[in-house]
């Protein structure tokens, strides 16, 4: 009975797979179909939420985040190179003054020598009888008495002249320790900078190839009439100045004039009005006098940042010049873009 059963079934299940056979084939190929077609769907279509392509806005926030990070070395890099290159210029300096010194006490030195020499040879020098008119020695011992003041006289001067060579000795010691120092910074630091280079160059491909389809060049930069308020003297002269490097590229450890970074560029500013400034910034702070917001003037140094590692030239009307970062030229900014540290009034 149960066979029967199962031979009924089979039968009916048969019957129905025969009667519905003949349509497998193309309901089959349907399926498939849509299979493929759901696949490569989900393979060119746009990702979901979790990876979709940043936004412009997001690309510019995550170069300014980097950049957070890498102006710092940079900065860093311009002290060491600037100190290095200042304590060089005093060394060279210091060898100017030691020449001579060392002539002179050699000079001295052989000119004793030579006294003694010509007293024993020919007797008394015109120099030596004149010392003797007074006291008419007639004995040799008296005359070597004569002949060892005349020495000492000359001693002295020489050690006078050992006395202050020494001295600037010891400087161009302390110098050379410190200049072997600073030149392994300088070393350390400009292969850092290829680092940074590398990572500058990656940003900019990223930028350029994110903003390539909406033709955007710009930054964060404000318009209007450079400099904000008209200001004369050295001051005006540096905010012109600055205002003249509109558009020019940064190009980090650039001091002008067809690139700049930040502190280059105050420093190049100030330099057309006869200021002299070191291409770093803190050292620039220092180089000046603060300033509160309130009586901030056009021509004055706006720092940003905690470690003042940014600094713009102040034009006024709460806005600035400053070289920003890579990709980004020479701009007008307002200055409550970033944190603001303080203003040094230089001139």
């Amino acid at each position: 009975m149960a066979r029967a059963l199962a031979n009924s079934h089979n039968h009916r299940h048969s019957g129905s797979r025969y009667r519905r056979g003949e349509h497998r084939p193309l309901r089959f190929l349907q399926r498939s179909a849509i299979a493929l077609l759901l696949t490569v769907t989900a393979l060119v279509s746009p990702a979901g939420p979790a990876h979709a392509e940043p936004t412009l806005a997001e690309i510019e926030a995550e170069l300014d985040a980097q950049w957070l990070k890498l102006e710092p070395v940079i900065e860093q890099y311009n002290k060491v190179h600037s100190e290095l290159k200042a304590n060089e210029k005093k060394a060279a300096a210091l060898d100017e003054k030691i020449r001579p010194l060392s002539l002179q006490a050699n000079l001295a030195a052989d000119e004793i020598g030579e006294v003694a020499n010509r007293y024993y040879r020919t007797g008394p020098s015109s120099e030596l009888n004149a010392l003797l008119r007074t006291g008419s020695p007639t004995s040799l011992a008296d005359q070597l008495v004569v002949l060892d003041r005349i020495s000492k006289r000359r001693q002295e001067k020489i050690t006078a002249v050992l006395e202050t060579r020494d001295r600037y000795l010891e400087e161009r010691q302390a110098l050379d320790e410190l200049i072997t120092k600073q030149q392994a910074q300088d070393k350390t630091l400009a292969e850092q900078r290829k680092t940074i280079d590398a990572e500058i160059k990656r940003l900019e491909r990223a930028r350029n190839a994110a903003y390539q389809s909406t033709g955007y060049t710009g930054g964060s930069g404000a318009s209007g009439p450079c400099p904000a308020v008209s200001v004369g003297g050295a001051a005006g002269t540096a905010v012109r100045t600055a205002c003249a490097q509109l558009g020019k590229p940064y190009v980090w450890g650039a001091t002008g004039p067809n690139a700049f970074d930040c502190s280059g560029l105050t420093q190049y500013a100030w330099a057309s009005a006869g200021v002299s400034l070191t291409h770093y910034t803190g050292t620039q702070w220092n180089q000046g006098s603060s300033v509160s917001r309130a009586n901030a003037k056009p021509g004055d140094l706006v720092f940003f940042f905690s470690d003042l590692h940014h600094v713009g030239i102040y034009i006024g009307n709460g806005l600035m010049v400053h070289a920003p970062r890579a990709g980004q030229p020479v701009q007008m900014e307002n200055i409550d873009n970033m944190p603001l540290a303080g203003f040094k009034r230089v001139g």
